[in-house]
């Protein structure tokens, strides 16, 4: 029992090491070959699981194997425009100007059906206002709608609008993220000045971030939470 414990950790510490040195992608935002390589890893990491008889480096081995061969087509795609259109496919237009291309929804295997799903989802409920629908090699569709129907910005307007930057988490938990404190030009005097004029402490804080204006927003810790 303990033996199977110990290889079901190593083997998982061991995938989730290669998940991670692929990237970042959901899902539904791989590419297939990288689709393919992850279901084939999920396979080959069961398999010295349900049989303890079989040593772990058969299963580790494989793994290492296609996560090399991943590592080496995402660089030579990286490289090749010509490699990442044969690996990867291009991106093809379902829509252009409100009209539906039906021999490309054959090709895709897509349905009316689905489409007008997938549409939907955008928020788009009539064809007719979609200039642009393209599916992308990862299989989601941007849609790009007719420039009457697209919502009204500010720049449309010609209004001027001042600078918004990412705001930063400062408290988390009752927990000070010090570098983002620093990456806002501000210390713990300023951030206990201000927790101070809110009769709080950092530790009452369930959540505070502070925005490219300046302005703190604090979010406390329920009376229950903080015993």
């Amino acid at each position: 029992m303990l033996i199977t414990f110990v290889r079901v950790m190593i083997l998982y510490i061991f995938v989730v090491v290669s998940m991670r040195l692929m990237g970042k992608r959901q899902i539904g935002q791989m590419q297939p070959f990288e689709l393919v390589i992850t279901i084939m890893i999920a396979e080959l990491a069961a398999v010295p699981v349900e049989n303890v008889a079989i040593p772990l480096l058969r299963g580790l081995v494989p793994i290492f194997a296609l996560l090399l061969v991943e590592y080496i087509l995402s660089y030579l795609t990286l490289k090749s425009e010509r490699l990442r259109v044969i690996v990867c496919g291009s991106p093809n237009i379902l829509i252009e100007n409100g009209r539906i291309n039906y021999k490309e929804l054959q090709n895709q295997r897509i349905n009316l059906n689905d489409l007008l799903e997938l549409l939907r989802a955008k928020d788009i409920f009539n064809v007719a206002d979609v200039e642009f629908a393209i599916l992308e090699t990862g299989g989601q569709l941007n849609v790009i709608p007719k420039s009457q129907k697209r919502p009204v910005t500010p720049y449309d307007l010609d209004i001027p609008t001042e600078y918004e930057g990412i705001p930063y988490t400062i408290i988390m938990d009752g927990k000070v993220h010090h570098k983002n404190l620093k990456l806002a030009k501000q210390n713990m005097v300023w951030l206990e000045d201000e927790l101070r004029k809110r009769q709080l402490r950092a530790k009452d804080v369930y959540f505070a971030s502070l925005d490219s204006s300046g302005k703190l927003e604090i979010q406390a810790k329920a009376r229950s939470d903080n015993k």
